[in-house]
This record gives structure tokens, C-alpha cells and sequence, in this order.
């Protein structure tokens, strides 16, 4: 049996590749799966890589197989299932050892964990890239106690993606939950990301009549220019593809209804919390939401017509649109991240955070270093204000108002693009409407109007004591 200090629990689609991913890098690993035969499949499957991995077939096994100090990183599904294994670990693990939660876990559920009174430490990972980045090199967000990052810090480093300049993205975000709320706010750029490139798409298929194979050209040339990045490229392959069965387009032919597992709501209900506006990622999450009625979305077709029309718009106007609502999407992410910093009292290193996103994640872009650069330069600032930026915002913005402005005559729905645009003009606002909400709440506490619960209002200047 080879020697080793690492151990995996979870060996389904993500623990398994992962567990590769470390085998590959020269780090010896135990494995254990409540599925015996699950354990023993993976081992016979590993080719030249089995001799770095010891399968064991319970718990205890997997603990004993591992030399002290432990590090045990759980592949499990977030929520009960994690509460369920820490358990099952606390009789057989000591001080010095660590467990890493390494799934999609909501960062207040580390918080709480790495505040109970664990006999070992705990930390929680955040891993972006689905199976291929899990398997060949991730994004990496760490966060917990520093002692562990540096118990942990060459491996997670030396299984994550590389970056052009060759550097690792894997970083130690910060203590408890810091890493598994920057991987939130990651998969809630990813949800919006993602709706914009729909809302595009949209209006390419019913604004300007494009068939999808039209569409595909059209995403792989802005994958060449500002945009490129994993989501503009993948959406290219997307567009192209056909049905084997059918020979039809795969857009259409795939259900007009969009999953989520919501880490992206996630991020919605904790920008509330911290009063940091994310409108586009909370109009992803709408929409997504909205997808899922397709009964009611017939029958409004069925009332109102079908929405859509010709529009008077260039695919220029549709790229520097996109320019546009990426940049701003972007913005809000990160300044809900300097809010949490402040909030929990985290040390977040904003360019850090970029420079990991560079590659591995579903996010990754080359637009990264940019605004990896322009944190650097000034972290407090709003990415909209740095010059890099503000300079491609001038450039990109009219577009945007243009295809806004076509899409609300037309009926095509553009909710993340358009609440951007929104956001954007409220924030060049020196002087903006707000004076207006402010005096009706004061006319309202001046006039004992406190609850607004109907009995008040009957009752105040204006009813009639009924």
C-alpha cells in the first residue's frame, strides 16, 4: 500500500475525477465510497494510476490508511449529507487531522461547521469546472483557518488549472465560509452570463431570423475578439450541433425549460442580505425560474401572441450589447464581494479572486486579466470606473441601449441585459429619484403611518375612521 496523507469520500461523477486529478499530480490518495462496488470499480478503472490509490471499503479503513496529520476531502452532496459524514469522522479523527468540504455547500453551512466544536479542523473548498476541470485542473477557492491552506496549499495547487502566465488558480480566500461564498458569486456570473448569451441568441433566432447554425459562426467569431471565453465558445458548439436522431438543430430539439441547482439563488437572496444590487444575476434567476412554467408561458403565447418580430439591429450592436452587460455583471459580482468583506470581516483579495477565475472555471475569460489588472490598481473601486473599462463601457453602452430599446418595442424578452442598462443609469446618477422614496417614507412616519397594515390607513388624515 502506498503511503499517503489525502484521503476521498465521495467517488461519484466530481469525487472520482477529482480523486484522478490528485493521483495524476503524484500525490498518493485513499478512497472509500458507501458503495463498495462503486470503490472498487473506480480502482479497477484507473489504469497506471491505481498504484497511487488505496481503495478501502469502510470508513475506519480509509482513516487507518492515511498517515497522520489526515487531510480527507468530502465529494458529498451539500447540506444533511456533509452534517451526516463530519459525524461519522468525529470518533475517528484527531486535532491535527482536517476534513475539507469540497462540494457546492451554501457558505453559511461552513460557517456553522467551522464554528462547531469539531475534534479536527474543517475548511470548505470551493471547486469550479464540472468534471473535465475536476479531472484535469479546476479553479480553486479555499477558505478556513491559514494553517490548513498551507497543510493543503501544494496540492490544491498542483491539481488546479493553469493560468497563461503558469500560475496555479487556486487561492486561499479567506477564513470559515470566504471560499464557498466567492464560489457562490461565481456560479451567480455564470447564471447570468449564460442568460445574456440566451438573450442574444433570442434575439438572433427571433428578431433577426437566424437559424441556429447561422447562430454558431456568429459566437465563434466574438470567441476570437473581447468576449472569448468558455461560455461564448461552448455556445458556438452548442449552436452547431444536431440531433443525432433527427438531424435537426440541437436548440431545437432541447426543452425550452433551464435546471439549476441553486448555488445562483443563492447568490440573489445573500445580495439582499447585504444590500449589494446584483440585478442581472437576479434576473438570470428569474429567468430560469420563469423557464420552468412552460404551461403558462403557452397559454400567454396562446392570449397575447407570440412574442417577437424583424428588428433594425447589426450583430456589431449584439457583440458590443454583450461588451456591455458582461462588464456590468462583473461589477455588481465584485462589489457584493467587497461588501461581504466587510460584512464578515474577510481580508478578500479582489485581483487574487480574478486571477483564479482565469481558468478552469466556467467563468473564465480573457476579460479576466483585465480586470484582475484593474483591481490591482485600485481594489475599492467599481470595475465600471476603472479606466480599462469605463473606456469599452463609452464604446459598447449605445449599442446596448439600442438593443434594449428594440427588444422591449418588439417583445423580446432581454431581462439580464436590460437590468443592467437600468442599473448602470442609476449608478451615473449623481442626483437620482430616490429623494422621492425618502420623502414618502418620512411623509408616512410623519403622519403615523408606521405600519401600513390597512388599519392605520384607515384611520390616518386621509380615511374615513371605518
Amino acid at each position: 500500500m502506498t503511503q499517503t496523507h489525502t484521503g476521498l469520500i465521495g467517488l461519484g461523477t466530481m469525487g472520482a475525477a477529482l480523486a484522478l486529478n490528485i493521483a495524476e499530480k503524484g500525490f498518493p490518495i485513499a478512497v472509500w465510497n458507501r458503495t463498495g462496488s462503486v470503490t472498487q470499480a473506480f480502482h479497477d478503472g484507473a489504469g497506471e494510476l491505481a498504484s497511487r490509490i488505496t481503495p478501502t471499503d469502510t470508513l475506519e479503513a480509509l482513516v487507518q490508511a492515511i498517515v497522520p496529520p489526515r487531510a480527507i476531502i468530502l465529494m458529498v452532496p451539500a447540506g444533511q449529507a456533509v452534517d451526516d459524514q463530519l459525524a461519522a469522522l468525529t470518533p475517528l479523527l484527531g486535532p491535527e487531522d482536517l476534513v475539507i468540504d469540497a462540494g457546492n455547500a451554501n457558505f453559511r453551512d461552513t460557517n456553522r461547521r467551522d464554528g462547531a466544536e469539531l475534534p479536527f479542523r474543517f475548511m470548505g473548498i470551493g471547486v469550479s469546472g464540472g468534471e473535465e476541470g475536476a479531472r484535469h485542473g479546476p479553479a480553486i477557492m479555499a477558505g478556513g483557518p491559514q494553517a490548513a491552506w498551507g497543510q493543503m496549499q501544494d496540492l490544491l495547487q498542483a491539481i488546479a488549472a493553469r493560468a497563461e502566465d503558469g500560475s496555479a488558480c487556486a487561492d486561499h480566500m479567506g477564513p470559515s465560509g470566504a471560499g464557498h461564498f466567492v464560489k457562490a458569486v461565481h456560479n451567480g456570473i455564470e447564471y447570468a452570463d449564460m442568460q445574456m448569451i440566451s438573450e442574444v441568441y433570442g434575439v438572433m433566432r427571433d428578431g433577426l431570423g437566424l437559424a441556429a447554425a447561422d447562430v454558431a459562426p456568429v459566437f465563434a467569431r466574438w470567441n476570437e475578439g473581447v468576449l472569448q471565453s468558455y461560455l461564448i465558445e461552448i455556445s458556438a458548439a452548442v449552436a452547431a450541433a444536431t440531433d443525432p436522431e433527427t438531424g435537426a438543430a440541437m436548440l431545437d430539439v432541447i426543452v425550452d425549460a433551464a435546471g439549476q441547482k441553486g448555488t445562483g439563488r443563492w447568490t440573489a437572496v445573500e445580495a439582499q442580505h447585504l444590500a449589494a444590487p446584483v440585478p442581472v444575476i437576479e434576473a438570470a434567476v428569474m429567468a430560469r425560474n420563469v423557464s420552468a412554467r412552460r404551461d403558462e408561458r403557452a397559454a400567454g403565447e396562446a392570449r397575447f401572441g407570440k412574442a417577437g418580430g424583424p428588428v433594425d439591429l447589426s450583430l456589431d450592436d449584439l457583440e458590443a450589447a454583450m461588451i456591455a452587460g458582461k462588464i456590468l455583471c462583473y461589477a455588481q459580482g465584485f462589489a457584493m464581494m467587497t461588501a461581504a468583506a466587510r460584512e464578515f470581516d474577510w481580508a478578500l483579495d479582489m485581483p487574487a479572486i480574478a486571477r483564479v477565475w482565469r481558468a478552469g472555471c466556467i467563468i473564465r475569460s480573457s476579460m479576466l486579466n483585465d480586470m484582475a489588472q484593474a483591481l490591482a490598481e485600485d481594489s475599492a473601486r467599481n470595475l465600471i470606473l476603472a479606466p480599462f473599462f469605463a473606456g469599452l463601457l463609452d464604446a459598447s453602452l449605445p449599442a446596448l441601449r439600442r438593443v434594449v430599446a428594440a427588444g422591449t418595442l418588439h417583445g423580446l424578452p432581454l431581462p439580464a441585459l436590460s437590468a443592467g442598462l437600468s442599473w448602470f443609469d442609476l449608478m451615473r446618477q449623481a442626483r437620482g429619484t430616490a429623494n422621492m422614496v425618502q420623502g414618502q417614507r418620512d411623509f408616512f412616519g410623519a403622519h403615523g403611518f408606521d405600519r401600513l397594515d390597512g388599519k392605520d390607513l384607515r384611520h390616518g388624515p386621509w380615511g374615513n375612521g371605518a
